[in-house]
């Protein structure tokens, strides 16, 4: 796999690992990405799905407490939160590493 394909699944894993945050479903997850990030629903849902087989007890557990939960956001402030988690997203990948000022600060044979 190259670099690039690398770099686009880290992303749908940490876009989807923030879905989870907002307590989605899967079905909320590959809709929502579809719609703000361009991401086809069948690449979310293999990621998806591999994330599954990697965390079996955690996703059992949010399984079950996703259907059940009743204080889950709006449609709205989904959109909202995906669409800043995407920009938020973005802007990190077109800054590259940047190291930390401190560090460059050292003098590395003291």
């Amino acid at each position: 796999m190259g670099d690039s394909s690398a770099s686009y699944i880290h992303m749908v894993q940490h876009l989807i690992e923030k879905c989870l945050i907002f307590h989605m479903s899967k079905e909320e997850c590959m809709e929502a990405l579809s719609k703000h990030a361009d991401i086809d629903p069948v690449i979310t849902s293999t990621v998806w799905n591999e994330l599954e087989k990697e965390n079996k007890e955690f996703f059992e557990g949010y399984n079950t407490q996703t259907q059940t939960k009743g204080d889950r956001l709006s449609e709205a402030q989904i959109d909202e939160l995906i669409q800043k988690m995407i920009s938020d997203s973005t802007s990190k990948d077109h800054q590259g590493s940047s190291k930390d000022p401190a560090d460059s600060s050292k003098d590395p044979d003291t």
